[in-house]
């Protein structure tokens, strides 16, 4: 995270933890196995995965905002972050969505996990990948940011949360080309 930090230092009105869903989403788009969703028995691979992710209110409840996603950034950040004040306005209901085109996100920054788990209904179907982050540390003079991604197992396996990991990372270390 580091040269990213550096990069929105300059651009001090851009969220960053709306930036790192930005990289997470669109490094999820390119990894096929995690467009992969279970429907009626049947194996169907979306063209296109959005986001949903955690939004804390000041009565330290959470709900949920929901964005498309978009491959430009600015255009992105734009809409994700009118999905997020909406939904910290009070103007939406609680309302999770049935849609399986998505991936889960959530953010810890309180804690600094090496592991986590989230609540699931384990059923058959239950097959939108969920991704956590969670409280920058520094290391040697990096700054690191724990992420959890949990999938379905019968859609992908390790090699394939590897690949994202990896393809996120490679990403992340030079976020100018995406920044754009």
């Amino acid at each position: 995270m580091t040269r990213l930090l550096a990069l929105l230092r300059s651009r001090s009105n851009v969220s960053v933890s709306l930036t790192y869903h930005y990289f997470a989403l669109r490094v999820a788009n390119e990894i096929e196995p995690f467009r992969y969703r279970l429907r009626e028995g049947k194996v169907l691979v979306h063209d296109v995965i959005h986001g949903g992710t955690t939004v804390l209110l000041p009565n330290e409840t959470f709900t949920l905002a929901y964005f498309e996603y978009q491959e430009n950034f600015e255009k992105f950040i734009s809409e994700a972050e009118r999905a997020v004040k909406e939904t910290q306005s009070g103007k939406g209901a609680f309302r999770p969505r049935a849609r399986d085109d998505m991936v889960h996100f959530t953010t810890l920054p309180w804690v600094s996990f090496t592991s986590f788990s989230h609540a699931r209904n384990w059923g058959q179907e239950d097959s939108v990948p969920k991704i956590a982050f969670g409280k920058f540390t520094r290391e040697n003079e990096r700054t690191l940011l724990p992420i959890s991604v949990e999938v379905h197992h019968a859609l992908m396996d390790g090699l394939h949360v590897g690949q994202y990991l990896t393809r996120l990372e490679e990403a992340l270390v030079e976020p100018e080309a995406y920044l754009a």
